[in-house]
């Protein structure tokens, strides 16, 4: 594992803070019991660890109405499996026969399909196109809102690109229009600034296991506090358990079930370590190595960028396509011969390539993270030289 340069940050990050782990084997050791379910120590201890790790991303996604002394309630913190997860159920909570969903090309298949779902059970979807660049119009959204529009929905980041988009340009769109706005932060929580009150976000997806540097099978909801939303997962939830139906409140009216104990005692681990290290250091050192990176790769004949080339309003995600290789056999080049491990293909995110023209082979993609260093730039880039070099004519 020593000798393997791990450029995939985008798809999880690797490898975890060792704090993470270690937070995951206590909880399990000490603490592994279901909580909200008996009024025993093990439980009550378990269920501080849940509601402690709401309040903390409550406050991670809202830093502005916290240092205005306003309050956040952290019970519209909810817990789900990934962002996957959370974006079916935003989508699915907002949107019915009848209405009107706004969303983009830049999309996730993780937003693009519960979508089609929806507009194969009787919806209609407006897919907004960005620039030649990757960059949204927010004036475009706002030309695509119909009066039974319920919901738009953006992705912050680009998997594919890692372009950012202008969240609070856009959300002020959809506070003078009276549309609430659904975030897809995959790429974003925990590297970016996120700030819910300040930006007009009523609904806040993000997955655990990437930039927060979580366990896998975490993630979760942030519903603002004026902002409401459909349950649709039915089941237990440790109270009220004579009550015939779901539980309206928050949590439980987006939560059902046990939920993933040890992976939210692992997330919270993963916070604590962004905020003792800086975000915003984090962010410059990938941000530093990932300008080298590309700055290398653009030099090199034969290898193109796909969108913007700027080092503002991006995250660390860069892909290339290469003439005269399929994507699939680049990646497979610097695993075998490079230990360099990317991702290649469409990334789950088929919309934003046609717009780019790399379907249907999608490209090659480099990812930072924080344990990225300078060598890992100038091996990958030494590869992609060899590579380019050996490629048939």
């Amino acid at each position: 594992m020593d000798q393997i340069i791990y450029l995939d940050n985008a798809a999880t990050s690797f490898p975890k803070p060792d704090v993470v782990h270690e937070s995951v084997h206590e909880f399990y050791s000490t603490t592994g019991v279901n909580p909200g379910r008996s009024g025993c120590d093990l439980g009550l201890a378990a269920e501080e660890m849940i509601h402690g790790t709401r309040k903390e991303l409550s406050a991670f996604f809202n830093p502005s109405l916290i240092e205005a002394g306003g309050k956040k309630d952290p019970n519209r913190l909810v817990f789900t499996a990934n962002a996957t997860a959370s974006l079916n159920l935003i989508i699915n909570g907002m949107v019915n026969a009848g209405d009107h969903v706004v969303t983009t090309h830049l999309e996730h298949n993780s937003v693009i399909r519960p979508v089609n779902h929806r507009v194969k059970a009787g919806a209609e979807a407006t897919y907004v196109k960005p620039d030649d660049e990757g960059y949204l119009d927010p004036e475009e959204i706002r030309k695509a809102i119909r009066p039974n529009t319920k919901l738009v929905m953006v992705n912050h980041a680009s998997n594919v690109t890692g372009v950012v988009q202008d969240i609070a340009a856009i959300g002020a769109v959809c506070r003078d229009e009276g549309v609430p706005l659904a975030v897809d932060s995959a790429q974003t929580a925990g590297v970016l600034d996120i700030d819910m009150h300040r930006d007009g976000i009523a609904f806040l997806a993000f997955t655990g296991h990437k930039c927060l540097f979580g366990p896998t099978g975490t993630g979760g909801i942030c519903v603002a506090d004026d902002a409401e939303i459909a349950g649709t997962v039915y089941g237990g939830t440790g109270v009220k358990s004579a009550y015939p139906y779901h539980l309206e409140e928050y949590p439980y009216r987006l939560e059902a079930g046990t939920q993933n104990l040890a992976g939210i005692a692992g997330l919270r681990a993963g916070l604590n370590w962004i905020k003792e290290q800086g975000r915003e250091k984090m962010y410059h050192h990938e941000m530093e190595l990932f300008g080298l990176l590309q700055a290398g790769l653009d030099d090199i004949d034969g290898i193109h960028l796909v969108g913007t080339r700027k080092l503002q309003q991006r995250v660390a995600t860069l892909s290339i396509i290469v003439d005269n290789y399929d994507p699939s056999d680049v990646g497979t080049l610097l695993d075998v011969d490079h230990d360099i491990l990317t991702r290649t293909g469409l990334q789950c995110a088929p919309l934003i390539h046609e717009h780019h023209g790399t379907a249907p082979r999608g490209t090659v993609r480099f990812s930072m993270g924080p344990f990225s260093v300078r060598e890992h730039v100038d091996v990958a880039i030494k590869a992609m030289q060899e590579i380019v070099a050996a490629r048939p004519a």
